[in-house]
C-alpha cells in the first residue's frame, strides 16, 4: 500500500513495507500534503460519529473528541505555514499528541457504548499517525 505526503516543493510517496522515498511533483502549501487532506476528511467522520452522542455528553466528551479531531490538521497547517522546519517538527509534533488524545477519547467512547465499534475509526487514526510520523521523518532529515 503507497502512503503519501508532500512537503517543501516535492511530492512523497513511500511504499510501506520498503519505505523507500520516491520524488514527483510541486508543492505550494499545506493543501498538498495528503496527511493534511487526509486529516480533514478525518474530521468530518469524527464529526459524524459524535452526531448520535447522547445531549449530557455535548460540553463533555463530544466536544473534548471534536476539538482534539480538529486540532490534528489544524497544527499540520500551522506548522506547515511557519517555513521553517523546527517549527514545522514542533506542530507535527503536537499534531501526534492530539492523534494520542483522540485515540484515548475514542477507546472510553467505545468503553461506555456511545459508539458500536471503535476499530474503522481507529484503524484510520492510525494511518494518518503513521503518515505525520513519516513527514517528520523526512522533515528531519
Amino acid at each position: 500500500m503507497w502512503t503519501k505526503f508532500i512537503f517543501e516543493s516535492k511530492k512523497w510517496d513511500i511504499l510501506s513495507s520498503e519505505k523507500k522515498l520516491v520524488k514527483s511533483k510541486k508543492v505550494n502549501t499545506h493543501h498538498d500534503l495528503e496527511v493534511w487532506k487526509r486529516s480533514i476528511r478525518y474530521v468530518t467522520t469524527i464529526y459524524q460519529l459524535t452526531e448520535s452522542f447522547p445531549s449530557v455528553e455535548k460540553f463533555g466528551l463530544t466536544s473534548q473528541i471534536r476539538r482534539s479531531a480538529v486540532s490534528i490538521p489544524s497544527n499540520i497547517a500551522e506548522g506547515a505555514a511557519r517555513h521553517s522546519d523546527k517549527e514545522f517538527l514542533r506542530f507535527l509534533y503536537i499534531s501526534l499528541g492530539s492523534i494520542a488524545e483522540l485515540e484515548t477519547q475514542i477507546i472510553i467512547s467505545n468503553n461506555l457504548k456511545l459508539i458500536a465499534s471503535s476499530g474503522t475509526v481507529l484503524i484510520e487514526l492510525n494511518e494518518i499517525k503513521m503518515m505525520t510520523l513519516g513527514l517528520i521523518k523526512y522533515v528531519k532529515i
